[in-house]
């Protein structure tokens, strides 16, 4: 996988701006405010058709502009592949493959595979379960594309629910039907949520380990629900708790129960390290979370993904910034924001293609 040129239109800062990518390795420079994080949030809506930074598209459009335009050229098993989303709120965003329109959103998302590692992700464990959903679920995005529906779909069928339920009125027929298709649709978030985490687990084990030594890293997904089971075992039990729990729900005129609720637990040396990790432990593990989200990306894809790091070395010590420089690889197409290039060394800068941006242009 190679991203072989960005174009944006009324993007965040940008009025416009196009870039070609000359090498394996990236770095754009420039003061604070200039943009520098805004083109790896581009990258990033490609891959993923949603940001890392805010939950509203209209965030996006550059201020006093109506609409965005995103594009790129990927390099994708050898073959040359055009990517275009177009955002015009309130109207549902136009996205095009070679300049062909695609109603389905995974027809999009199986292009372009990132792995975004900025210094917000180092907060990953001391913020709140949100943020870490939100993490799992654009991750989750990158290697199954169908997940990005199935998690709209849910997300919508809970704004209705829970409207109904703000309306202070009881139906239990029409309360009945949103808990059976909220449960099929928790069902499957639910079920590739454990999956997913189950296979990173494997991996960040032994990544983590080589950077801590002799600390083991463990993690599950944190719910009420059952996780050893199938799709149509969850769907039932959720079923289940969603009728035990209706007089509740009703009462506080809010959904209670589901995916929107669940959190990620996560142990080193069977320690709960939300609590009780340092600061350092904290950047290991994140650390060794991202690299194994490389790895499986490249697995289930059979692609390397496209490595965004967002003035991430800065906030690490030296032995995490060499482990990760010397874990990205010459093959890792890797695209970095810094400040300025002192966190670099003269043999990693060689191979570098170096790009300024100040207020919104390459200079």
């Amino acid at each position: 996988m190679f991203l072989k040129s960005l174009k944006l239109k009324n993007f965040r800062n940008y009025g416009y701006l196009e870039h070609t990518f000359l090498k394996n390795k990236t770095l754009f420079v420039g003061k604070n405010a200039q943009g520098k994080t805004n083109l790896l949030e581009a990258v990033y809506y490609l891959s993923a058709l949603n940001s890392n930074r805010i939950k509203k598209d209209s965030e996006l459009i550059k201020f006093d502009e109506q609409s965005c335009t995103i594009c790129a050229q990927c390099i994708k098993s050898d073959t040359e592949v055009a990517l275009e989303v177009f955002i015009n709120p309130p109207k549902n965003k136009i996205l095009k493959v070679n300049g062909l329109k695609k109603n389905k959103s995974q027809d999009f998302l199986r292009v372009l595979k990132v792995v975004n590692f900025s210094s917000a992700d180092l907060m990953l464990l001391r913020g709140e379960p949100s943020n870490r959903r939100k993490w799992l679920d654009l991750a989750i995005c990158q290697v199954y594309g169908a997940y990005y529906d199935k998690l709209a779909k849910y997300n919508k069928i809970r704004l209705q629910k829970s409207n109904f339920l703000a309306q202070g009125y009881r139906d239990d027929g029409l309360l009945d039907a949103f808990n059976t298709q909220m449960s099929i649709a928790a069902a499957n978030i639910v079920y590739l949520r454990v999956k997913f985490l189950s296979e990173l687990q494997k991996i960040a084990f032994d990544k983590h380990k080589t950077v801590s030594q002799d600390e083991e890293l463990t993690f599950y997904y944190d719910s009420d629900v059952p996780k050893e089971c199938g799709i149509k075992e969850l769907s039932e039990f959720i079923y289940d708790r969603l009728c035990l729990i209706k007089d509740d729900e009703i009462r506080r005129t809010q959904c209670l129960f589901g995916p929107h609720r669940d959190d990620i637990s996560f142990f080193i040396n069977e320690i709960d390290a939300k609590k009780y990790a340092s600061q350092g432990q904290q950047r290991t593990l994140v650390l060794a979370l991202k690299l194994a989200e490389l790895d499986i990306i490249k697995e289930k894809a059979g692609e390397q993904p496209v490595l965004l790091l967002d003035d991430v070395l800065a906030e690490l010590d030296n032995i995490r910034q060499n482990y990760l420089l010397r874990a990205i690889g010459e093959n890792t197409q890797t695209i970095i924001t810094s400040v300025d290039t002192f966190a670099f060394d003269k043999e990693f800068l060689s191979d570098v293609e170096i790009v300024k941006i100040s207020q919104g242009q390459i200079v």
